[in-house]
């Protein structure tokens, strides 16, 4: 701006100096006065060209401030989708994962199921040969005969020991399940919530 100024003076002086170089006699009121009035406007239009300049700097400087904020907001918003979309890519993982544990608990409680009833048949079994053998030896309770009794009493007590045990675990099994179930629906329900257009 300084140089604008400079050089309006320079053309100025350079208006000037011919006239100065006349006999100050020979110098008539009316160039005075033009004079006058092109100092009068050199100056006007200095400070005028001052004052677009300092608003345009302020503008400059606004417009500067509102992108850099522009900038800021922009990096921010990339941070919270990448944050998104690894959260989101977290659930998906946990969601493959408790999939897997559902699976592998059901085909445990399948298999579970499977010899809790191979042993519930095998019990039947043994309560028929003891009540065979009750009535076999209702007429003659002797030493062989009462040992094998015995023997297989024993044993289908351990058979329903072992039943119950079985029992008890496809009960923890099937806790397990719904719990697994549970979570799945609830990581499927964060999973949808964080699909949604915010």
């Amino acid at each position: 701006m300084s140089m604008i100024m400079l050089c309006l003076l320079c053309a100025v002086a350079m208006v000037v100096q011919p006239a100065s170089a006349a006999p100050v006699g020979n110098l008539k009121p009316a160039e005075n006065e033009e004079l006058t009035l092109l100092f009068h406007g050199a100056l006007q239009l200095g400070q005028a060209l001052n004052s677009a300049y300092r608003s345009t700097e302020a503008q400059l400087t606004e417009a500067r401030h509102s992108v850099d904020l522009y900038g800021r907001a922009l990096g921010l918003l990339g941070q919270e989708v990448s944050q998104g979309w690894d959260a989101a890519q977290e659930l998906r993982t946990s969601l493959l994962e408790i999939q897997t544990e559902e699976d592998t608990l059901k085909l445990q409680a399948e298999a579970t199921a499977q010899a809790l009833g191979e042993v519930a048949q095998g019990q039947q079994v043994l309560q028929d040969s003891m009540k065979q053998l009750e009535v076999r030896l209702r007429g003659a309770w002797l030493g062989h005969a009462r040992q094998e009794f015995e023997a297989l009493k024993a044993y289908a007590e351990e058979q329903s020991h072992i039943v119950w045990a079985l029992t008890g675990h496809v009960q923890r099994q099937r806790r397990e399940m719904e719990a697994q179930e549970y979570r799945l629906r609830q990581i499927q329900e964060r999973l949808h919530t964080a699909a949604l257009p915010a």
